[in-house]
């Protein structure tokens, strides 16, 4: 797609953010009391990611824990490549994002009989409990909380049903863009679906908050908005990705007919949760001495391996030992959920499979959240801060998106006065004048399709060089495919997400390739060894 000489009526704003999961909400509301914010999102303002997320949020808060020993944590289940300086900046400043969350209104589960007592609750590697939370729905008590906030905020303005197509960039614009500096993000496209128009948003900022890609799998826990826009984005912007072949596949997903994308809290195991075959035995222990608390990737890995060996569809997770009211009082989404389903887990198991879970890596930044693109922002699970290494430990994600879009936001509004007395550019308008409408779009449901079964298939759990050969050749078809669409015909939201995540895939299973050896969520029979020297993957455009 090309763009015109023409101008169009670009929407203006201090700060765009693209996504409204956690981290965008946060970076709004951060920024609203002085800068016009847009916040863009592809669905309603409620769909994203952050809003299922049920353990909770780590954070040092009992007087018998430490920073010391949560970046310990850290490190262990990243599996030596997690990045020790944004490991302890996270860590350090997670109790002040607590506490600002609270001085919002968040809800968050106390002690029972200790009012203003936060309760702490335990997950798999962590040696401690600092799990903060909110019963078994975390994530929803927050978004709701910054959902009315920032619907109040008379200086955002927020755009659902839009799209990001792609961002503009200097470099991008060519004649047009400035005669000399750094590559710069200025502005971006977006595809309102309510009208089918292609829109120009100008600001000098732009953070891009999109969340994850789990959608490239064919089985996962992420909702349907979760397709990698801002890494495909940011990538065809000139970023660098970090770490892409760490796919975190939470170890227990519901596992029924009827039951989509439903997850299965870690906090089940970490409050005496055990895991057992069909036939009634428990297994992990002869996995790891930490039994039902080790990190995910181990815990997924045995699923794996128990699975195949018998040949069963799915495991089970048992909490049926404890009494049915503490079942109710902390877990009580779950226990509703799984009782619509006939599932009483108060006195059964609950049949769990492992299901692509969290994008560890990302678009690579600094700990002020920038980009290798100058004006351009990626934070929570859009980003690869080095937080997270070769696999996230539990709880620490709504942290990360809290820390890192408070430091953008400080690191932008030192920017932005001096900016907005300068009068920017106008920004060309998008140009679909030489493109159709699609006559063949089954073609792109086909695409998906098979685009989500063979990364199951082939850059799953365990990988071999055969599996990431074959997936190679087969993103490579797609590629072409979607290429021609995107050239000659009208864009959608169905197409625009299908080329992220073919982008996203490519992105996945090029860093699998250099990897040659196995390191915490990648597994590969061919090199099984952990190599001595822990070193990230860096793709570069």
């Amino acid at each position: 797609m090309t763009t015109t000489t023409k101008t169009s009526t670009s929407q203006h704003f201090d700060v765009l953010i693209v996504g409204s999961g956690l981290a965008g909400l946060s970076a709004a509301l951060l920024l609203s009391q002085q800068y016009r914010v847009a916040i863009l999102t592809k669905r309603a303002v409620r769909e994203g990611s952050s809003g299922w997320a049920q353990g909770g949020i780590a954070a040092v808060w009992d007087k018998d824990d430490s920073f010391a020993a949560h970046v310990d944590d850290t490190l262990i289940a990243g599996a030596g490549l997690c990045d020790l300086k944004a490991t302890q900046f996270v860590v350090e400043n997670a109790p002040q994002s607590i506490a600002w969350l609270q001085q919002l209104g968040v809800p968050f589960s106390e002690e029972a009989g200790h009012a203003g007592q936060l309760h702490l609750t335990r997950e798999g590697g962590h040696s401690a409990r600092r799990i903060v939370h909110v019963t078994d729905a975390t994530g929803a008590a927050v978004q709701q909380t910054l959902i009315e906030k920032v619907k109040a905020s008379p200086n955002v303005t927020l755009f659902e049903h839009h799209t990001l197509v792609d961002l503009i960039t200097t470099a991008k614009l060519g004649h047009d863009a400035e005669s000399s500096g750094p590559n710069r993000c200025v502005g971006l496209y977006a595809l309102d679906d309510d009208t089918d128009e292609v829109l120009t948003f100008q600001a000098p900022h732009t953070i891009l908050a999109t969340g994850g890609a789990g959608k490239v799998y064919l089985y996962t826990t992420n909702p349907d908005t979760a397709t990698g826009d801002g890494i495909a984005a940011a990538w065809r912007a000139g970023c660098r990705v970090q770490n892409m072949e760490f796919i975190q596949f939470h170890p227990t997903c519901l596992y029924h007919p009827h039951a989509k994308s439903f997850l299965i809290s870690e906090a089940v195991r970490g409050e005496g949760g055990r895991l057992l075959l069909p036939t009634g035995e428990r297994f992990m222990p002869r996995h790891d001495p930490r039994a039902e608390l080790a990190p995910r990737d181990v815990v997924a890995r045995a699923i794996d391996f128990e699975m195949k060996k018998g040949g069963f569809d799915c495991v089970y997770l048992d909490i049926s030992h404890q009494p049915k009211a503490f079942i109710q009082e902390h877990f009580p989404n779950i226990y509703a959920r799984c009782l619509e389903l006939g599932i009483d887990m108060a006195t059964q198991p609950i049949p769990v499979v492992p299901a692509a879970h969290y994008t560890c890596g990302g678009v690579l930044t600094d700990l002020d959240a920038r980009t290798d693109v100058e004006g351009l922002y990626a934070v929570g699970e859009t980003a690869c801060t080095g937080l997270h290494g070769a696999n996230r430990l539990a709880s620490n994600s709504l942290v990360e998106c809290m820390v890192f879009a408070r430091a953008a936001t400080q690191l932008i509004a030192n920017q932005l006065t001096a900016q907005r007395a300068a009068q920017p550019r106008e920004l060309p308008a998008w140009d679909d004048s030489r493109v159709t409408d699609a006559d063949e779009s089954v073609v792109i449901s086909h695409n998906w399709d098979e685009l989500r079964r063979f990364m199951w298939d082939y850059v799953g759990i365990v990988r071999t060089n055969k599996r990431l050969d074959r997936a190679a050749h087969r993103i490579a078809l797609l590629q072409g495919e979607i290429a021609e669409f995107y050239t000659h015909f009208h864009v959608t939201r169905d197409l625009l997400e299908l080329r992220n995540l073919v982008q996203v895939a490519d992105l996945i299973v090029k860093s699998a390739q250099a990897r040659h050896e196995s390191r915490g969520l990648h597994f590969s029979r061919d090199y099984p060894d952990m190599l001595a020297e822990a070193v990230p993957t860096t793709l570069a455009p």
